[in-house]
């Protein structure tokens, strides 16, 4: 036993010497993503689905107690929650399959505390079952949320019976619902609470090699995808897809997640001014999608299982005025490229790279008349890394060149509004870059044309 704890000691040590010396040679713009990360923040909108016990009680934070026979919705139809998700352009749904409170929505074999104890469908039915099938068949892809924070499990003061427990509930949903594009961790409520992060992740990818997980970097520092500090939806800093934990640097991109019902994740009656409006949404899509992020919108189904008449046709709304503010790429009546047209050509299969060496790179768009627009929409290939550090976008008006939007990061998708300008020549002025740039698109609109 001695020996034993000597070597794992020196194991211990060796391996915090080898990541110390790793992470003091990382240079942020020498990490790349992976290609599921690719993949995911290509979706860039998904949604999160809130409905359990809450949902009956009026209630956002559960504490346990509730009876599972308040479960009882009467027509409980996932189908049209993943509908309304597509037609407001969602490309992923994550289901809270166990909030805080510890119920689950599925029949787990480790608690009684589910619906099999429920009246819904006689304690027969499997809410990530019907969710899981119906994302899928609306060509949404599926993921879950299983919150580590349990107030009802008599096992969670108990470190290694409730780890274990945990597992198990992850095993059931890594193994019974096909393929998970994300598992959400949940850091709420675990303040002062060590998980066993390592088993956990092992779990997942014994079976999912592929889901990305998300997480609060103060919570696990090893996960793929991070929180963006506040559930208003909004990006606050200048986006870099590297983050540095303590000296630890990790391609990890942000999900900015918000409801939308202002502040509310569970359903509540009477509540239809909490609503958000149209423009609230796209505004905020500007804020998120526009900053390189991913848009986690949350849905609430009401006690009878179905998402609220109002919500859903919001989300449609919400998804016609996003397709129409950006259907019309005026970079596709170019008459020029300026050899750079496969950052022009709106397929975002195809990108434009700077001259090898390059630290400096300009993308010109010249037009045969000139276009009014107040916003430009620029897309970084990401899969070399993030380069860009500093650019602008400009027009060139009575012989010179005019700045109209500049920034530091453009990484996945970079939105710039600004007030309406004419211009015949327009460019991309990369003005630092750490090696040479790879621009996937270059678009222009004129955001006056969708009202």
């Amino acid at each position: 036993m001695h020996v034993t704890k000597q070597i794992r000691h020196a194991l211990l040590l060796l391996l915090a010497s080898v990541c110390s010396l790793s992470g003091g040679a990382q240079n942020p713009s020498e990490l790349k993503p992976s290609p599921q990360q690719v993949a995911w923040q290509d979706m860039e909108v998904g949604v999160l689905i809130h409905f359990g016990t809450n949902t009956f009680l009026n209630r956002e934070w559960g504490d346990g107690t509730a009876d599972v026979k308040l479960f009882r919705p009467s027509d409980a139809n996932p189908a049209q929650w993943m509908e309304a998700a597509k037609a407001g352009g969602a490309k992923y749904a994550i289901l809270v399959a166990k909030h805080h409170d510890g119920f689950c929505l599925w029949p787990s074999a480790g608690t009684e505390y589910s619906v099999k104890n429920s009246p819904w469908k006689n304690g027969k039915g499997d809410l990530v079952r019907e969710a899981s099938d119906a994302a899928r068949q609306n060509g949404l892809k599926f993921g879950v949320y299983l919150s580590p924070w349990d107030r009802h499990d008599p096992r969670y003061p108990d470190v290694k019976a409730y780890d274990q427990y945990y597992l198990g509930q992850l095993e059931e949903l890594a193994t019974n619902y096909g393929d998970l594009v994300e598992f959400w961790l949940d850091g709420a409520g675990s303040g002062g609470r060590t998980y066993d992060f390592p088993r956990i992740i092992e779990t997942l990818r014994t079976y999912q090699p592929n889901t990305l997980v998300f997480a609060d970097v103060a919570l696990f520092p090893f996960a793929d995808l991070r929180w963006v500090g506040n559930e208003s939806g909004t990006v606050t800093y200048e986006n870099w897809n590297v983050v540095d934990r303590a000296g630890y640097l990790r391609w990890r991109p942000v999900e900015a997640d918000t409801p939308l019902r202002k502040e509310h994740w569970f359903w509540h009656p009477h509540d239809e001014a909490s609503l958000k409006s149209v423009a609230e949404l796209v505004d905020t899509y500007n804020r998120t999608v526009g900053k390189g992020a991913q848009l986690l919108l949350g849905l609430a189904p009401d006690n009878t299982g179905r998402l609220p008449q109002g919500d859903a046709a919001r989300l449609r709304e919400f998804g016609e005025a996003i397709h129409k503010l950006y259907a019309h790429n005026l970079v596709l009546e170019r008459q020029s490229g300026g050899g750079a047209a496969d950052a022009l050509d709106s397929d975002l299969d195809t990108f434009w790279t700077a001259p090898t060496g390059s630290h400096h790179a300009m993308l010109e768009v010249d037009f045969a008349h000139p276009v009014t627009f107040d916003r430009a929409l620029t897309m970084e290939w990401l899969n070399d890394g993030q380069k860009v550090q500093k650019y602008a976008v400009e027009v060139y008006e009575q012989g010179a060149w005019k700045r109209v939007a500049e920034g530091q990061a453009i990484g996945h998708k970079k939105i710039d509004i600004f007030p309406a300008v004419t211009a015949r020549r327009i460019r991309l002025n990369l003005l630092s870059t750490t090696s040479e740039a790879s621009i996937r698109e270059f678009q222009l609109y004129d955001g006056s044309n969708s009202k």
